[in-house]
């Protein structure tokens, strides 16, 4: 944590420890100054001390989770305007002071107010809040103004001293005044409560879900707040439910207010959710139906750019109708571009959700992701894919070349070095019937060189590419080949006809290098060689008794045979115990 933040956290830490010092100090010494028989009960005032600290304490929350700090404010400002009746015990005497306390001590009602107005998004984003707010604002000065310059003595609720701002003796115009004060806000407020609540009853899900709290809450303390009213103008006392009742209404506005700031966090966190499921890549259908499960919003609907076409449609290429490129009403656009500039998709969503930009952002952002993973996807898929038909280029080039070179070795050289060797047979035959038997016997030793030469030759350019294979494919070849294996290799090839050349070359000489890697460091004395078709695929296995403990990384022998096969797409597994023998199997698919 840095040192900046460390300093933030303890400002407002001291901050909100300073409110509900004021608050407490206020609360206990208007207790302890009032006398005995006109104390109200504990439990009351006990509950009435415990509204700020809600306050004060959804405001340590409100100032960590909530979208900007005004909230946070407007509950601190609260917890200091939450002025008990009983403090004007304290300052009774103090002229200078409580007729300033008495202008304001209702100012909490109208901060709960633009509390509500402001939320979710933390600022007054209407015209209605706006003028709700100004109302208030306005009655709260004027009602300052006239207990200044009107209040006396007898309009405080204690036997205070004069009030030195006073201009005129008016009671009947102040208590006019205090009252249309009051039923101003009581007015105010309930025109809020029942808007919240009307937006909340005809709402889509999500409007629904983001004010789940506030409308009960807000309605239970407007009506409460109501009958106060009414008691407090016929001047009577029997408010004690009433009050309670109202105590728990206000508390439950911050405590709601966080509330359904955390619900939003939450949807926030979903979109999280929404990158894991679409981080194979932006599969349009799969996207639409998995933002409509994270917003809660069975409206939304998604339509994508077609570069092409020039045009917005949508998962089942259906172009935008006019009605959603402008919607009306409940629902509104979120254009989601890439970081260039160019446009990926609308999203139509409910209108509500703009009051949580923090989402709509999260939204874009894993958007954004999940296309640029499925363009990413693509390229190296397509660039796995050339590399994979190069390798197959390379390979049928290879098999081509060892095919030219064994033709060119049988017909030309191999060729020229038989008859070279017939000529020799028939200079050493004339040297023994002329009785040159020295000529003769150099003749001999001069064509068993040659035919050792010529044995070496065929050995090789059946190396570089086995005719056998060529005219009678795995069937024939595969046992041949077995054949000059040291130890005894049983042979069971069931090929389903003639496969395409280059899956023979490959099987062919794959199974070459896996018995010369067992007759080379298997020690085994047997080993067995399968080949069949199952399932589209070639299934090649070469299995011996040996000392086992062999691996796909150790040596070249294997990492060769791995190179070919995966040239034509095929697999590859290795399963070798020590001490258990070795099992090598290839598959390759078949076209």
């Amino acid at each position: 944590m840095s040192p900046g933040r460390n300093g933030r956290i303890a400002r407002r830490s001291a901050v909100i420890a300073a409110v509900i010092a004021l608050s407490l100090a206020m609360e206990v010494s208007g207790f302890l100054a009032t006398p005995v028989d006109e104390r109200g009960e504990v439990s009351y005032t006990t509950l009435h001390a415990a509204v700020p600290l809600v306050f004060a304490a959804c405001a340590g929350v409100a100032w960590r989770i909530g979208p900007t700090r005004l909230p946070s404010r407007l509950m601190i400002l609260f917890v200091v305007l939450w002025i008990p009746q009983s403090f004007y015990r304290v300052i009774e005497d103090l002229g200078w002071l409580w007729p300033f306390v008495r202008g304001v001590d209702l100012g909490w009602a109208v901060v709960a107010g633009i509390l509500v107005l402001v939320y979710p998004r933390g600022w007054l984003d209407d015209r209605f809040g706006r003028w709700v707010a100004g109302i208030a604002l306005t009655a709260s000065v004027v009602n300052l103004l006239a207990v200044l310059l009107l209040a006396g003595p007898g309009d405080a609720p204690c036997d205070c001293a004069p009030n030195p701002y006073r201009v005129a003796d008016a009671p009947l115009l102040f208590t006019i005044g205090d009252y249309a004060y009051r039923f101003i806000g009581v007015a105010l407020a309930f025109t809020i409560a029942v808007r919240l609540l009307v937006r909340w009853m005809r709402g889509s899900v999500p409007a629904r879900a983001v004010a789940f709290l506030m409308p009960v809450a807000l309605l239970a303390w407007v009506t409460t707040l109501a009958a106060q009213a009414i008691v407090y103008a016929m001047s009577t006392t029997s408010e004690t439910v009433l009050q309670t009742v109202s105590l728990l209404a206000i508390a439950s506005v911050p405590v709601s207010y966080v509330a359904g700031v955390a619900h939003a966090g939450n949807m926030r966190s979903r979109v999280a959710d929404l990158m894991r499921i679409t981080r194979e890549g932006a599969d349009r259908g799969i996207w639409a139906e998995s933002l409509a499960r994270t917003l809660r919003d069975d409206s939304v609907r998604v339509f994508w750019w077609d570069e092409e076409r020039g045009r917005y449609e949508d998962a089942q290429g259906v172009p935008i109708h006019p009605e959603d490129s402008d919607p009306r009403g409940t629902h509104s656009l979120l254009p989601v571009a890439s970081p260039q500039g160019v446009p990926i998709a609308l999203i139509r969503h409910d209108r509500v959700l703009t009051e949580n930009m923090r989402l709509l952002e999260g939204v874009s952002s894993a958007l954004r992701l999940s296309v640029d993973n499925g363009r990413l996807r693509s390229e190296v898929e397509r660039t796995l894919e050339q590399v994979r038909q190069s390798r197959q280029r390379i390979v049928e080039a290879g098999i081509e070349a060892r095919r030219r070179i064994e033709r060119d070795l049988h017909d030309g050289a191999q060729q020229q070095l038989v008859l070279l060797g017939m000529r020799m047979r028939i200079a050493a035959n004339r040297a023994t019937e002329l009785g040159d038997d020295e000529l003769a016997h150099e003749l001999e030793q001069a064509i068993e060189i040659l035919n050792q030469g010529l044995r070496e030759l065929r050995e090789l350019a059946h190396g570089i590419h086995p005719s056998l294979l060529s005219s009678g494919g795995l069937v024939l070849a595969v046992p041949e080949l077995a054949g000059r294996v040291p130890i005894p290799v049983e042979v069971d090839v069931q090929a389903e006809g003639r496969l395409p050349e280059i899956i023979e070359t490959t099987a062919y000489f794959a199974i070459a290098e896996a018995l010369a890697n067992v007759a080379k460091h298997a020690q085994a004395t047997r080993a067995w060689v399968r080949a069949h078709v199952v399932d589209g695929e070639l299934v090649l296995t070469v299995r011996d008794n040996g000392r086992g403990g062999a691996s796909l990384g150790a040596g070249t022998g294997v990492v060769g045979i791995g190179d070919r096969v995966d040239a034509v797409g095929g697999r590859l597994e290795l399963d070798s115990p020590p001490g258990a023998g070795t099992t090598l199997t290839v598959r390759i698919p078949l076209p």
